[in-house]
Order: C-alpha cells, then sequence, then structure tokens
C-alpha cells in the first residue's frame, strides 16, 4: 500500500487531498498544527495524525521521526496575508508570511526528504501569483516566488537520489484562505477540482503542475509582456479598483 505525508490537512486543499488519497487505498500521514481540529476535520476517515507546527524545526523532527518512509510527500501548508500599503512597508507581515511559505517548508524539507522512497517523489504547493507581480502580494508573491526557486532546483539535485520532484501551482481556489480575499477571483475552483487536478498530474509524474487552464494561459500571456507595459497595465487597473 502506497503512503503519503500531506501538510495542512485541517482545511482547504489538504483536507481534500487526505480524504482523496484515502478514499483511493493510499495509507495516509494528515499533519496540522492543532490535533482537535484535525481529528475532527477528517473524521470517518482512516489516516494517522501527525502533529507540529512547521516553523518549529526540532518539534518536525522529533515528529516524523518514527514514521515509516513515504512514497508521495505533499507540501501543501502555507499563509497570505497583503501589504495594503507599501508606502508603509510592514516588515513583520513580509517576516510572517515568508517564515511560513518559505522557511516553514524548508523545515518539513529538512525532517521529510530523507524519509521519501528511493523512486518516490516529493511535491510542494506553491502558486500562480508568481507568474506576475500583483498589486498588495509583495509578501505572498515573493515567498511563493522563492518556492518556485527552491523546488525547481531540488528537482535537479534529488534526481540522483531517485526522488522526483513536482511543482504545483493553483489558482484560486475556495478554501477558508481565500474567501477572506475582498477582490474578484477569477477562475475560482473548488476544493474537489483542485484535489482532482493534482492527484491526476502527480499520477503522471508532471513536473509542474498549474490549474485551471483558462487562468493560466491568461497569466502565461501576461508574463510575456515587457515589465513596464504590464507595470503600467497594473497600476491603471489598481486606479479603476480604487
Amino acid at each position: 500500500m502506497k503512503r503519503i505525508f500531506i501538510t495542512g490537512a485541517s482545511s482547504g486543499m489538504g483536507l481534500q487531498l487526505a480524504r482523496d488519497y484515502a478514499a483511493d487505498g493510499w495509507q495516509v500521514v494528515a499533519c496540522g498544527r492543532d490535533r482537535e481540529k484535525l481529528m475532527h476535520a477528517l473524521a470517518g476517515i482512516e489516516f494517522e495524525p501527525c502533529i507540529f507546527d512547521m516553523q518549529q524545526p526540532k518539534d518536525i523532527q522529533t515528529a516524523v521521526a518514527s514514521l515509516a518512509p513515504f512514497d508521495l510527500v505533499l507540501l501543501n501548508a502555507g499563509n497570505c496575508e497583503y501589504i495594503d500599503d507599501a508606502h508603509q512597508f510592514d516588515a513583520e507581515l513580509f517576516a510572517r508570511v515568508v517564515k511560513v511559505n518559505l522557511l516553514g517548508t524548508a523545515n518539513c524539507l529538512s525532517a521529510l526528504i530523507p524519509r521519501i522512497k528511493r523512486g518516490g517523489r516529493l511535491a510542494v504547493v506553491s502558486s500562480s501569483v508568481s507568474f506576475v507581480p500583483l498589486t498588495r502580494a509583495e509578501a505572498y508573491g515573493a515567498s511563493k516566488a522563492g518556492l518556485d526557486y527552491l523546488v525547481r532546483t531540488l528537482a535537479i539535485d534529488l534526481a540522483p537520489h531517485h526522488i522526483a520532484v513536482s511543482l504545483i501551482r493553483p489558482g484560486f481556489v475556495d478554501t477558508p484562505l481565500t474567501q477572506k480575499n475582498d477582490f474578484p477571483m477569477p477562475g475560482k475552483v473548488s476544493p474537489e477540482q483542485a484535489s482532482r487536478a493534482i492527484r491526476n498530474g502527480l499520477a503522471k509524474g508532471r513536473a509542474e503542475i498549474s490549474f485551471p487552464f483558462g487562468l493560466i494561459s491568461v497569466l502565461r500571456l501576461l508574463s510575456w509582456l515587457p515589465h513596464g507595459l504590464w507595470r503600467r497595465l497594473s497600476q491603471r487597473m489598481v486606479r479603476s479598483g480604487s
């Protein structure tokens, strides 16, 4: 039986992925910071809980020390905060987001890469935000762009160890995190749709999994624009929305 380790399994995509992989017959180790919340979210699902804060490296090492190796490690946990006034740049907010999304992922990698089976796979959830610079997303976008580079580099350096690596770049997914957003979210998909796209991509061994197709296609086209032109367009959109 195949084994999967999933972070951020208490809600959103992580929760749906845990449910779906369990339904597909995988042994699921589901992770979260709050045991009660995790157990409640996955009630009725056969899984093994793993409780830690990804900002605490020693706690992660202790939590995974006795776990059997995995066929798939899927690092999904993350956070999002926006910088509303760049003129009064909030360095503490920036640090909070980077500590969770980038450094927290690094803490997990340190503990979990040695626990991936030969021939197994590491998958990391980034975001489509890194295709183009977006207003207010200085912290979130920077943390996800860092993840993109990190994961693509790991794909090169883990290949000799027979570990495949996948970068996952979703658009807007209807989760408790995105439900806090106060702006339109084009192409928003359900957690079920997101889980299906991720599982299908991983089953096919894809190095990069981006969805939904329509939104990603538009973002790719925009990313090819000269930076100065995109900056003027985005500034115009900000003014028209204010």
